[in-house]
């Protein structure tokens, strides 16, 4: 954080960019539970991952999000998710998202045990913390 002389206010060190793409992911995966939520819904479920798409851009930038998604090991994982958007597209929707799904945890695996051990971290419910403990803990970082 740094103090803004024009205005005296505080100002992130957070590009614009960061920004615009959180929110565009997040209305991407409003668009996505929306779509589930109205019996699959193609136009909603396509806009959904277009907003997704384009707001992981944002974040992480074009170079980056295409070295993640065209890595060797991640090759089968990415065929599975974008062979699944372009079904959506088709207006399949059902059989597009079960491939989109079994292609992002291929994709993400790697990422699950990190997040479910951060939220054990944050879950302050005896019950709950141990659980997502565990379930961080059984998955492998390759």
């Amino acid at each position: 954080m740094w103090r803004d002389p024009r205005c005296g206010a505080f100002a992130s060190a957070r590009p614009l960019s960061t920004g615009i793409g959180v929110g565009l992911v997040g209305f991407g995966l409003f668009f996505l539970l929306f779509g589930i939520l109205l019996y699959f819904d193609s136009v909603l479920l396509a806009f959904g991952n277009l907003l997704f798409l384009s707001g992981l851009v944002f974040i992480i930038g074009f170079r980056r999000t295409f070295t993640f998604f065209f890595q060797r090991p991640k090759l089968k994982g990415t065929s599975f998710f974008f062979g699944g958007l372009i079904v959506v597209l088709m207006r399949w929707p059902i059989l597009g998202m079960l491939l989109e799904a079994y292609g992002f945890i291929s994709l993400f695996r790697s990422f699950f045990p990190v997040a479910f051990g951060f939220l054990g971290s944050l879950a302050n419910i005896p019950l709950l913390s141990q659980l997502l403990q565990k379930m961080g803990d059984s998955g492998s970082m390759v």
